[in-house]
């Protein structure tokens, strides 16, 4: 954590990350659902990188990873991708590294 950039205030401070991720072209969200069900995914936008489980977590972590994963989104959509991982692997108790 930072300074406070607002002064007087008592909270800590975080940067804030958008929660927005576009809606891709080269994705049908239909097909994520058909294929993993009514799951919690990290893109919820695309249906992508579901986090349901232990095993889809280290499996999202690892796509999400990869360039040519990463590249098809903006830089602050990956992060926000990774930090929705992130949590729910703290559910799972499994360690992930920061990058």
């Amino acid at each position: 954590m930072g300074a406070n950039p607002i002064a007087g205030t008592e909270l800590p401070y975080r940067r804030i990350m958008s929660k927005h991720i576009t809606r891709r072209d080269d994705v049908n969200p239909d097909e994520g659902e058909r294929e993993h069900g009514d799951v919690t995914f990290a893109d919820p936008t695309n249906n992508k990188y579901p986090i349901d489980s232990e095993e889809h977590v280290r499996a999202a972590w690892s796509y999400i990873n990869k360039k040519a994963n990463a590249d098809k989104y903006a830089a602050d959509e990956v992060e926000t991708i990774k930090g929705r991982i992130k949590r729910a692997a703290k559910k799972y108790d499994i360690e992930i590294s920061d990058d």
